[in-house]
């Protein structure tokens, strides 16, 4: 039913984690190989391709669906549905900034004090035009492959560049005078393919499953008993997404507890639980929350 395509790179490992947590193994034949497969009726073919491509694609109906970051969707102008953020991995989680970056020792305090022709560097030129026009500055666009931050300023006079934190601009002398985009990761699905209610049914069974992986990450669930005396203080110590399930224990005066709690937290609290009358303590991994 489904073509889907996944980004190739920095995000192909993490992707294809989330995938299999999920549910959702891709299969393929090498490393290397852009076509694969994932056994389930929804899908029904996968290619693993570049990033800055996948929005073009999504939007040409070549592709139902595709993961790639807001930044190419910008640059490229692509008219596609976002289904939502995925913030999957180290990569994924924090934003990716596009900045206007110029020299520490610059009196320019925002893109209008920079002259007309000013010589810009950047991997995403036409965000960066767009950018220019409509600030009204003349400016004089060169694409760069990378190392874009190295050509300040013998070669351009300033650069729209990608960041997290800043550190490897500055690191480079420059520093950071306007934001000019936000990025997370995104699915994405093409706009046509969205409006059948049959595919548009899949992409969310899709979500729902990569969204309860994600959730349940960190996360495992605890289960115990606890006599009816303890019940208040051990319900305390339990940092439960919601209010923890307490069910009466049949003939005894107990209660059996179980709550979802942080995996970082479980070597302080399981002993903790015990101190305070908890027992038969059990801890459980999770693989999806969905709520």
């Amino acid at each position: 039913m489904l073509k889907l395509v996944l980004p190739k790179g920095s995000l192909e490992k993490a992707t294809l984690e989330l995938f299999e947590s999920a549910d959702l193994a891709v299969s393929r034949s090498s490393e290397v190989q852009y076509k694969a497969s994932i056994d389930d009726p929804r899908i029904d073919d996968v290619r693993i391709l570049r990033p800055q491509e996948i929005p073009r694609y999504v939007a040409d109906g070549l592709f139902d669906l595709g993961i790639t970051g807001r930044d190419w969707i910008e640059e490229t102008g692509s008219e596609v549905v976002s289904l939502g953020e995925l913030r999957y991995s180290k990569a994924t989680s924090r934003p990716i900034k596009l900045v206007l970056a110029v020299p520490q020792e610059s009196s320019v305090a925002s893109v209008t004090d920079l002259p007309q022709g000013v010589r810009v560097s950047s991997e995403y030129p036409e965000l960066t035009r767009r950018y220019f026009e409509k600030h009204g500055v003349q400016a004089d666009i060169r694409l760069s492959y990378g190392a874009t931050e190295a050509k300040v300023p013998d070669i351009v006079d300033v650069v729209v560049e990608i960041t997290e934190t800043g550190s490897a601009l500055r690191a480079a002398g420059l520093k950071i005078v306007d934001t000019i985009l936000v990025s997370f990761t995104e699915l994405i699905a093409n706009p046509e393919a969205y409006d059948q209610p049959d595919k548009r049914h899949a992409m969310n069974q899709i979500l729902t499953l990569l969204q309860g992986s994600m959730e349940a990450r960190g996360k495992v669930l605890v289960k115990l008993n606890v006599g009816s005396d303890d019940l208040d203080k051990v319900i305390e110590l339990l940092p439960a997404m919601k209010s923890p399930t307490v069910s009466k224990l049949f003939g005894d005066d107990g209660y059996a507890v179980e709550a979802v709690v942080s995996k970082a937290t479980i070597n302080t609290l399981i002993p903790a639980l015990k101190d305070h009358g908890a027992s038969d303590i059990i801890e459980l991994p999770i693989s999806k929350i969905v709520h």
